[in-house]
């Protein structure tokens, strides 16, 4: 499992998870051009089921609790460029450079250096694809709604066409969300993703009612498109409650992981 960076008030950094005081986060290997990461729950000053380092400003938390955890995100980043848009479960992708409209995009895509472009879950798969050709990033949030209509597909398929991407350059990291043990689902979703032509047999088991595994789902389409370097965190949201926001385990009136990419200078 890859570990926990915890960086505390005076920016010294161990690996102790049991200082919830402090800011910490996953943090991915994907090269040292990029830094990816997704963060946990601690270290903020959010109360209750946004405890504590709640930073999306869509989900009904107190805003000046909102902005000082966003403070304290980009002091931890050593860049106040961030960048979330507000998530629809649809599939739009914005190729930004800062300052734009992010309404009603899951994907954002940039080749800005010190430009952290994010994406909220709690539950849902967050997905971050680095581009060392082309110098650069993205943010995918895949939702059920957004795995079945193959939102992680439709990036890359934009990334080749605009930036001249490979997919077999990519590296891509699957990050925290609901298990397929943890994803009991109706009939209708299994129906969704059987209509979209997913390997069922891969992707989809049977325990009572039928479970979706989502990362698999997405590892699917990575690997069908050609990217051969993905890493899967492993780490179910709803079986890690207390470490992270679960919208199945809280409700959907908690905080989110905020899961972010940048480049380098």
């Amino acid at each position: 499992m890859t570990p926990f960076l915890s960086i505390n008030a005076e920016g010294r950094t161990s690996r102790n998870l049991q200082a919830e005081n402090s800011l910490q986060a996953v943090v991915y290997d994907l090269s040292p051009a990029v830094f990816a990461f997704s963060t946990c729950r601690f270290g903020g000053v959010s109360r209750g089921t946004y405890a504590s380092m709640n930073v999306n400003p869509y989900c009904g938390d107190v805003p000046a609790d909102v902005s000082e955890n966003r403070r304290r995100l980009s002091a931890w980043l050593g860049t106040e460029n961030i960048l979330l848009p507000h998530q629809v479960h649809g599939t739009r992708v914005a190729f930004v450079a800062g300052g734009e409209n992010l309404e009603g995009y899951d994907a954002l895509v940039t080749q800005q250096a010190r430009l952290c472009i994010c994406v909220s879950t709690a539950d849902c798969i967050p997905i971050l694809l680095y581009d060392a050709e082309t110098k650069s990033v993205a943010a995918v949030h895949a939702g059920w709604r957004g795995t079945a209509a193959r939102i992680v597909e439709k990036v890359i398929a934009e990334m080749t066409a605009r930036l001249g991407t490979r997919p077999s350059a990519l590296r891509a990291v699957i990050g925290p969300g609901i298990s397929l043990e943890a994803f009991e689902v109706g009939d209708e979703v299994y129906e969704a993703f059987r209509a979209a032509d997913f390997p069922m047999q891969r992707i989809a088991r049977r325990m009572g009612r039928w479970h979706i595994d989502l990362w698999e789902a997405n590892r699917w389409q990575l690997q069908q498109l050609g990217v051969e370097d993905v890493q899967v965190s492993g780490i179910c949201t709803y079986n890690n409650a207390d470490r992270f926001f679960s919208a199945r385990r809280l409700g959907t009136e908690s905080g989110r992981i905020l899961n972010g990419i940048m480049l380098k200078p």
